[in-house]
């Protein structure tokens, strides 16, 4: 072999290893397979490739045939955020419950249970858990996926849940570097904008990141927002002040820098996926996030071709892509070796995730017991970041403890009138998410309550209006086990 074609593999090799595609299917497509033995070292797992734990673990064990050291990584963030349980809903609530409840003794359990499962299906990488501080409570984008709007409440349960998850096997992806509490716009659409000075940044933003990072978090997230505090020109998954600079030199970070995704428009309707994830590298970032929308072999080759000719051409340093590569192939031996922590007393036994649901709950009011209520969901429209396919609401969780439970699904247009037709004489039980950013829903529960005051009134997302209702309930979450949990006390009440 000649130095020039030993380069040239060596090249090609590196450039796959940053790659972390995503595909279509629940199993292994053969052009997947064929560049994981090529030098593929991740893949990133969705709602679309899970049916079942048996379906993922052959999955995941098919793609160490050609790769024993694979990294299969995956968004499993629990609560509003599933994969694994996508099509029924979360086992375990998110971040805003656990926050809720503030006991960094269970957090550290529930990531523990949930990194088991994770563990027992094949899955070692899940870019979890989320570190935002929710100081906007209109983001629209993270909300429940944070621990909360404290500071400080938020450092001490990110590294529990990075403890936890890590204890279990499986490398924590600490996001969104460095920092997208402070947004309003969602970057899947546009490029966020977070305009405070420095003293904030240090004081509120990046105070979880060094929690995760004093507690070993494997693996960073960058986000794709503008912080012109400290690049006023790009973005922060292509900042070689805020990866390099700030993460690395000022932090002192040493693990794996992971993008978000790279077809987001944040990054791909101005950069585009290709120069865009050259432009990561460079900056410092060491896997490249891709495949939540494009997910073939023709994305993951031009990926491959823009990074080995941005290297021929003298716009990556050849150095720079070996060093990615090389932590990416670091936290695969990680993974490889990693062996389990014993897992936590009754967390499996006592059904850890409904546990901290139940936990989670805030009760205002009362009601005398109720028999066969309507259930009215007042549905936003869905979050690409959560995900529209996943279920949610108390309906069906309410109809198991109340026989002859009746739900109807009202969108935004919808009004108390046309939720009162359905409804008849039957106690309504108004179910809403994030009701504090949908002007259409507080009103609609205005009527409703003035209307029928015994309505019940559950909130699954931020509960930032007063209460109102006979009864309100907040989940802090709009898990399955969140449901249950509010389903409960409606008909114990």
């Amino acid at each position: 072999m000649t130095v020039l074609a030993h380069r040239t593999d060596t090249l090609t090799r590196d450039a796959l290893a940053v790659l972390q595609p995503g595909f279509e299917g629940t199993t292994a497509p053969d052009w997947l397979l064929r560049q994981v033995g090529e030098g593929l070292t991740a893949v990133g797992l969705f709602g679309r490739n899970i049916t079942s734990p048996e379906q993922l673990a052959a999955l995941t064990a098919r793609l160490r045939t050609e790769r024993d050291d694979v990294l299969v990584a995956i968004d499993e963030e629990g609560g509003d955020v599933t994969r694994l349980e996508v099509r029924g809903g979360s086992s375990f609530p998110g971040n805003l419950a656990l926050g809720a409840v503030d006991d960094t003794d269970l957090t550290r359990s529930v990531a523990h249970e949930l990194g088991r499962r994770l563990a027992e299906c094949g899955v070692n990488l899940n870019w979890a858990p989320s570190a935002d501080v929710n100081s906007n409570p209109d983001n629209p984008v993270i909300g429940v996926r944070s621990f909360g709007a404290d500071t400080h409440l938020a450092a001490r349960h990110t590294a529990a849940y990075v403890q936890g998850l890590q204890a279990a096997g499986v490398a924590a992806c600490t996001k969104h570097f460095p920092g997208h509490g402070d947004t309003n716009v969602d970057s899947h659409h546009a490029l966020p904008r977070i305009d405070v000075d420095l003293d904030t940044l240090q004081a509120r933003e990046l105070v979880p990141f060094k929690a995760a990072i004093e507690a070993g978090t494997k693996a960073v997230m960058s986000a794709h927002i503008l912080v012109p505090a400290l690049d006023p020109t790009r973005p922060a998954t292509l900042s070689p002040q805020i990866l390099t600079g700030l993460l690395r030199g000022e932090l002192g970070y040493e693990g794996l820098i992971v993008t978000d995704g790279m077809e987001m428009h944040a990054i791909a309707g101005t950069y585009g996926i290709e120069r865009g994830s050259v432009l990561a590298i460079a900056a410092g970032a060491d896997a490249i996030c891709v495949g939540g929308g494009l997910a073939d072999e023709a994305t993951v080759l031009r990926l491959r071709d823009a990074l080995v000719a941005a290297v021929r051409e003298g716009a990556l340093p050849e150095e720079r892509l070996a060093d990615a590569a090389a932590r990416v192939r670091a936290l695969a031996a990680w993974t490889r070796g990693a062996r389990p922590d014993a897992q936590p007393e009754g967390s499996r036994a006592s059904g850890i995730g409904l546990t901290a649901a139940r936990r989670a709950v805030l009760v205002t009011g009362s009601t005398k017991p109720l028999t066969a209520p309507y259930v009215a969901t007042l549905a936003p429209v869905a979050n690409i970041a959560v995900g529209d396919e996943t279920p949610w609401g108390v309906a069906a969780e309410l109809a198991e403890l109340l026989p002859g439970t009746e739900a109807g699904v009202f969108p935004e247009g919808s009004g108390a009138g046309d939720v009162l037709a359905a409804a008849g004489d039957r106690t309504v039980v108004a179910v809403v998410r994030d009701a504090h950013r949908h002007p259409w829903m507080t009103e609609t529960l205005d009527a409703l309550v003035a209307a029928r005051p015994d309505t019940v009134v559950v909130e699954m997302g931020l509960p930032r209006t007063e209460p109102r209702g006979a009864l309100y309930i907040a989940t802090h979450g709009a898990s399955r086990v969140c449901g249950r949990a509010a389903a409960e006390v409606i008909a114990g009440a």
